[in-house]
């Protein structure tokens, strides 16, 4: 007798729904995840993904840690160190590992054992960046602030560029704090709106010099380190370039990155940076402003800052652009701070470009 054949059921193939969602949708989803590492992993996944990333138009790239100067990966070094001539290359290195970590050891997705990107460790964070041709909005985060400060003093600048330095506001306090319980602070008797005399005596005035120099390098220090990145994307259309403190934040618009890339750039014949031109600043200042939550600023200050006509690059703005920028500079809390020094008498400054 012959053995009873068998009859088996055609296996059910399983449909892939992400092979149903259109390119459209899957490039929709990667550009709101915008981790620069999180979309390296994705590179590598299929074929298909490997070509929707490079189209993605969002990119933020976080920067967690620096190499060490002597080139051990797992040293740090904080950015805040007070030896300027070292951001430069702190900042490299920084950028360098951290942005190529998540690429260094993928694979190509068509399986073989060829990295997708050959010899990588050479490479620059600009060039990294290249593989993405379609970014229209990047943003970049650093692990710390650039100028250090003592412990409860509040330092935070917003600064704009297109070439040069089109506008910056700075916004300073020797301390922030609670309010005082059980009963309202009372302004101090020489705080009838003027600078108190005290201030130019006890180093107030000295300072705040400090502050607003020491902010105008970082930010051009900054500006500077950006230009092969937005060389290499004309696509650009928003820049942002900030720190996890919150410290500073350099940011150019489309107009502005226009701007920079028809105009050449001035560097610094000190450093590598940008050139910071001569500047009007106006100053304001209050001894103690409330903000909200609860919380007060000690010797509050607010700086801004554009260039002087000789110095603009012809790209001045008018007075209405430049109040605007001052308004808009801060959230929460510092906002409040900005429209209450607002009110406050000004002092005109001015400074020669360095």
């Amino acid at each position: 007798m012959h053995p009873k054949a068998r009859i088996h059921a055609d296996p059910v193939r399983e449909v892939d729904h992400f092979d149903c969602l259109p390119d459209s949708l899957v490039l929709l989803i990667l550009n709101k995840v915008e981790d620069v590492r999180s979309l390296g992993r994705c590179y590598a996944v299929s074929k298909r993904l490997c070509g929707l990333v490079s189209l993605v138009h969002d990119v933020y790239v976080k920067i967690d840690r620096v190499v060490a100067v002597d080139g051990d990966a797992e040293g740090t070094l904080n950015l805040s160190s007070p030896k300027p001539r070292s951001i430069f290359s702190h900042f490299l290195r920084l950028m360098l590992f951290t942005i190529i970590k998540p690429f260094h050891n993928m694979r190509s997705p068509n399986g073989t054992a060829r990295p997708l990107f050959p010899q990588l460790s050479q490479h620059s964070p600009a060039q990294v960046l290249r593989n993405f041709t379609h970014v229209r909005n990047l943003r970049i985060e650093l692990p710390s602030g650039d100028v250090g400060t003592e412990e409860g003093v509040l330092l935070k600048w917003r600064a704009e560029y297109g070439s040069t330095l089109e506008n910056c506001v700075i916004l300073g306090g020797t301390r922030v704090d609670r309010k005082p319980v059980g009963g309202e602070h009372e302004p101090a008797l020489e705080d009838n709106g003027s600078m108190p005399e005290s201030f130019y005596t006890n180093g107030g005035l000295k300072l705040r010099v400090v502050w607003t120099i020491s902010s105008l390098i970082a930010a051009s220090t900054r500006h500077y380190l950006l230009r092969s990145i937005i060389n290499g994307h004309p696509t650009l259309q928003s820049l942002v370039l900030t720190d996890a403190d919150g410290q500073g934040t350099l940011c150019m618009g489309a107009k502005q990155l226009e701007e920079f890339r028809e105009n050449q750039l001035s560097a610094s014949a000190c450093s590598n940076r940008t050139q910071v031109p001569a500047c009007n600043m106006k100053l304001k200042y209050a001894p103690y402003v409330e903000l909200p939550g609860g919380m007060a600023l000690q010797g509050a200050t607010l700086v801004a800052i554009k260039p002087s006509p000789e110095g603009s690059n012809g790209s001045h703005p008018n007075r209405k652009e430049a109040e605007g920028f001052v308004f808009g500079a801060f959230d929460g809390p510092f906002k409040a701070a900005v429209k209450t020094l607002m009110k406050r008498r000004t002092y005109l400054l001015e400074m020669n470009g360095f």
